[in-house]
Formats: C-alpha cells, sequence, structure tokens
C-alpha cells in the first residue's frame, strides 16, 4: 500500500490547510459583524462597572493637595504622640492648600471620616501663613481640637489613596489609623439596614409579582389566539407609557383621597376619617414596583408555557389524576425555567430601583438606590456612593450564582 500524500485542494495547496484559511475567514467575519456590540458593551458597561469598583477604594484627594502630611502620616503608627514636625508639615500643606484653593476639597475629605474637623482646616488655612515656630503651639491656640489624636487619625486614612475607609463605612463600620475596624454604633448603623431592607422589599415584589402574574400567563397560554393577542396587548400596554408617567399616576390613586382609598370608603372598609395611608412608605413602593414590573415577570413565563403541550394534563386527568394532582404533578414543574427567569429578572430590577421609591416611597420607602443617588448627587461623596454601589453589584452577582446552582442558566428562558 503506497502512501498517496496530503489531500490537495484544486489549487494545489493541501485540504486540511485550505479549510483551516476557510475557518480562520469565516470566524474573523463574524467577529467584525459583533465588534461593534463587544466595543459598545465594553465602554458602555465594562469600563463604567471597573471604574466603579476602583472609585470605591481609591481617593486622592488628600494625598494629592497635602503631600507633606502625607508622607509624615506614612511613618505615623496612629497611636503614638504627636510631633512638632507633624505640624510644620500640616501647616506647609494648610498654606499651599488655600493658595491653589484645594483647601475645601481636603477639609471635606477629612470630615467624612471625622465629622466636625471641615471648619478646622478652613480655619487654620486662612491663618497659617501667619504662624511662626513652635507650630505646635500655634495650632493648638487657633483650634485645641489639633491636640485630639482621633483628627489626626482621620488624616491618616485620609492620607492613604488606597483604602477600604468607603468599604467599611457602606458596611457600617470605621476604618481606623491603626488598621483595625470598629462597628458603628447601633444609632449610626443605616446602609447594612437598608440592603436588608432594599431585599426584603425586592423579595416581595417578585413573590407579588409572582401570584399576579402566573395566571396572567396561563390565560395567555391557553386562550385562542384572538383572546390571547388582546390580553397580551393589555399586557404590553404599559410599555408604551413613560416610567414616570406611570409612577405620577400611582400617586394620584394611592393618595388619602385618591381612587383606591375612596373605592375602600364607598364599598365600607374604611370610613371617611380612618382612610388608609398607602402612599409615601414602603406599601406604596410594592404596590406601584409590582404593577410596573409584572410584565417582566408574565412574559417569560408565558414563553414557557406555551411550548407545553396541552395533551400533558389531559393524559394526567385520563390516568386518575385530580385538576390539583394534574397542575402540580404535570404542569407546574415543567413552568420553573420561566419561574426563575422571570424572579431574577424582576429581583434584579427591584434591587436598582430608583425612581418609583423616591416618588411614592417618601421617607419610609427609600431604598438603598435613593441613597447611592443622593451621594452621587447632593453630598458629592463619590467614593461612598461608589463602594455602596460595589456592594450591591456583589450582591446580583451572588443571587444570579445561586440561580446558575438551583435553576441553571441554560434553562433561563425570557421569552
Amino acid at each position: 500500500m503506497t502512501d498517496t500524500g496530503p489531500v490537495l485542494a484544486a489549487d494545489g495547496t493541501p485540504l486540511k490547510k485550505k479549510l483551516a484559511q476557510a475557518l480562520f475567514v469565516s470566524r474573523a467575519r463574524a467577529f467584525s459583524l459583533v465588534l461593534p456590540l463587544l466595543i459598545f458593551i465594553v465602554a458602555s458597561f465594562i469600563i463604567p462597572i471597573f471604574s466603579l469598583m476602583v472609585q470605591g477604594v481609591k481617593n486622592d484627594t488628600y494625598s494629592s493637595n497635602m503631600p507633606a502630611t502625607t508622607a509624615i502620616m506614612a511613618e505615623w503608627d496612629g497611636a503614638s504622640e504627636l510631633t512638632e514636625d507633624m505640624f510644620a508639615a500640616l501647616v506647609t500643606d494648610l498654606i499651599q492648600a488655600r493658595a491653589d484653593k484645594s483647601i475645601g476639597r481636603v477639609a471635606t475629605r477629612v470630615n467624612r471620616e471625622y465629622a466636625g474637623t471641615r471648619s478646622m482646616f478652613t480655619k487654620s488655612a486662612r491663618r497659617a501663613a501667619k504662624l511662626e515656630a513652635p507650630f505646635m503651639a500655634a495650632m493648638l491656640d487657633i483650634d485645641e481640637d489639633w491636640g485630639d489624636i482621633n483628627v489626626w487619625g482621620a488624616m491618616k486614612v485620609s492620607s492613604q489613596t488606597l483604602s477600604p475607609a468607603f468599604y467599611a463605612a457602606a458596611l457600617d463600620a470605621d476604618y481606623k489609623a491603626d488598621g483595625s475596624f470598629v462597628r458603628l454604633d447601633t444609632e449610626d448603623r443605616i446602609y447594612v439596614y437598608l440592603f436588608v431592607k432594599t431585599l426584603a422589599v425586592a423579595l416581595a415584589v417578585t413573590l407579588a409579582t409572582l401570584a399576579l402574574g402566573y395566571p396572567v400567563a396561563w390565560l395567555l397560554a391557553s386562550l385562542p389566539i384572538r383572546q390571547s393577542n388582546l390580553l397580551m396587548i393589555l399586557v404590553l400596554l404599559p410599555f408604551w407609557t413613560s416610567l414616570l408617567v406611570r409612577t405620577t399616576a400611582w400617586i394620584a390613586m394611592l393618595q388619602s383621597h385618591g381612587v383606591l382609598n375612596n373605592v375602600f370608603v364607598w364599598l365600607g372598609i374604611t370610613s371617611d376619617d380612618s382612610r388608609f395611608s398607602l402612599i409615601y412608605n414602603m406599601t406604596g413602593t410594592i404596590i406601584a414596583m409590582t404593577h410596573i414590573l409584572l410584565p417582566f415577570m408574565i412574559l417569560p413565563l408565558f414563553s414557557v408555557m406555551k411550548g407545553i403541550p396541552p395533551t400533558y394534563l389531559r393524559a394526567a386527568k385520563s390516568l386518575g389524576a385530580t385538576n390539583w394532582t394534574a397542575f402540580w404533578r404535570v404542569y407546574f414543574p415543567g413552568t420553573i425555567p420561566g419561574i426563575g427567569a422571570g424572579a431574577l429578572l424582576v429581583f434584579i430590577l427591584s434591587i436598582g430601583y430608583y425612581i418609583t421609591p423616591a416618588l411614592v416611597g417618601g421617607q419610609d420607602g427609600q431604598l438603598i438606590s435613593n441613597f447611592i443617588a443622593y451621594h452621587m448627587q447632593k453630598s458629592l461623596n463619590w467614593s461612598l456612593a461608589a463602594a455602596l454601589g460595589g456592594i450591591l453589584l456583589v450582591i446580583v452577582l451572588a443571587i444570579y450564582w445561586v440561580y446558575d446552582k438551583v435553576v441553571g442558566i441554560d434553562n433561563m428562558k425570557m421569552g
């Protein structure tokens, strides 16, 4: 038996090499088609998230404007006695910070670590140029709190460009100059409660949308096509209206003299003097969010239910199963992928909801997203907002991981 050599293409190239070239060209063409989408995802999704995570641990406001004290703070252990050199470096930095008008940012940064220090910095910076050695005594004459070691501890924490201080604050803890973490007093803890509250609201909205959406999805899958299409239009109708308009409409519906309370009075459920408080609280937030997110539960359920042959139920009944047994043992297990997909979608959307809790929830209905927006827009504490957002991202990824383990991402059906 003789060796005939490699199989050649029409142009004399080995067929194996020709096939590899054709596969490379095909993959390059496919990659070029998805490249614009990949660039868009990287620019609008991956880079902002990475920047958010970095900003939660990086803040150079103090170190870039107070170089002398930053250098001496790096050598200080956070517990030993204050020295003349430390005050001399502080005076030097205060003079320069006032000259380049960065003292306000520096004072704000330290004030976030130790409340009440902003006025100390601004007041001392105005008089720093006139001070003479010994600087420790001169600074203590301006404000005796300069002798408080806690103030210098806050300066040491602020001087660290990379610091876990903001993530600690987001978890109701205080990062100390010696590198330790201390849990805040009970009355000062707010963010962990808000995270738990946000998760509880998201769970309540998810269960409410499931309870309301499951029978609607079953009707969509069971009715004749004409009636099913009409019902689908009603389900999709909210998408044709602005979210802000829908939320505002709920304010009119839920207020003390709104539609729902008037109906309750008319039905005799309550009296005119004892109307229900359905707005500017958690009740109003859950009601409005359930209505807005209901289609996101119905559509995945409908897509799964539509693929379940009705003959399965008829076969179960013909074998002696009751209506409940046929539903629970045959129909319901087939809808679990839709339940999982809808629940995951609604839950994650609920966690990040902002407009509806802000307008309908009032002070009692605020979620963690509202405080992230507050720190971004009003307090301008972007590092704390980034830390809160980073923790929220970790929670979402954890939920996604649990979903993958319980249901399986491959079984997700969004419609």
